[in-house]
């Protein structure tokens, strides 16, 4: 019976040593001498200290910033296992709301965000990604438009011209992946430190 099973036990080990360390081992090497910023975070640092990733959006509330895509991330509440609260961003525990389209939570949630967008900027129609979640809620990019929809509230909440701001959200578009996947897009992070550098804030 040994003689049936040893042949078993030998491939189980050797697989497990394969594909459970050497592969692993070997494709981290790769990534760390190829792609060091990458395989780390692709983390983003400001005098020295990392302040986000290029790669998970953060909370942007204030009138001064360009503010990311609604995140339907949540977490265990503190004061109640049972229950979640809101957590935007939450990396920790990446998903949607799940919410269906004829949901009245949801519907009600989005309508009282286009029409808190409205009144900032009334002359444009409100881009669809600003009051939408992604499936991960993690997403660190807006659309050009979404962008370009903020310009007004972030000029004024700055003092500067609004052609300024237009112009630092254009040269912060990022192209298609290899000129074909995806759409230009916007990482919301990049375009407010660009903002921080280009002017001061508004005291």
């Amino acid at each position: 019976m040994l003689k049936e099973i040893r042949p078993a036990i030998v491939l189980l080990i050797a697989l497990t040593l394969i594909t459970g360390l050497l592969y692993p081992l070997a494709m981290t090497g790769l990534a760390q001498v190829l792609f060091p910023r990458q395989a780390n975070g692709s983390m983003i640092e400001k005098d020295g200290k990392v302040i986000g990733s290029a790669l998970i959006g953060q909370v942007f509330a204030d009138d001064k910033y360009f503010h990311g895509r609604p995140s339907a991330t949540n977490t265990p509440d503190p004061k109640d296992a049972t229950k979640t609260v809101d957590a935007p961003y939450n990396a920790a525990n990446s998903g949607g709301s799940n919410l269906g389209p004829t949901n009245k939570a949801l519907i009600d949630r989005v309508k009282g965000d286009v029409d808190k967008l409205k009144e900032e900027n009334a002359k444009a129609q409100v881009p669809i990604d600003l009051v939408t979640t992604t499936g991960s809620g993690l997403d660190p990019h807006i659309s050009p438009e979404a962008a370009l929809f903020q310009v007004p509230r972030v000029a004024k909440a700055r003092n500067m011209p609004e052609d300024r701001v237009r112009q630092l959200v254009n040269q912060n578009v990022e192209g298609r992946t290899l000129g074909l996947l995806g759409e230009p897009r916007v990482n919301v992070l990049a375009l407010n430190l660009a903002l921080d550098k280009a002017a001061p804030q508004k005291q």
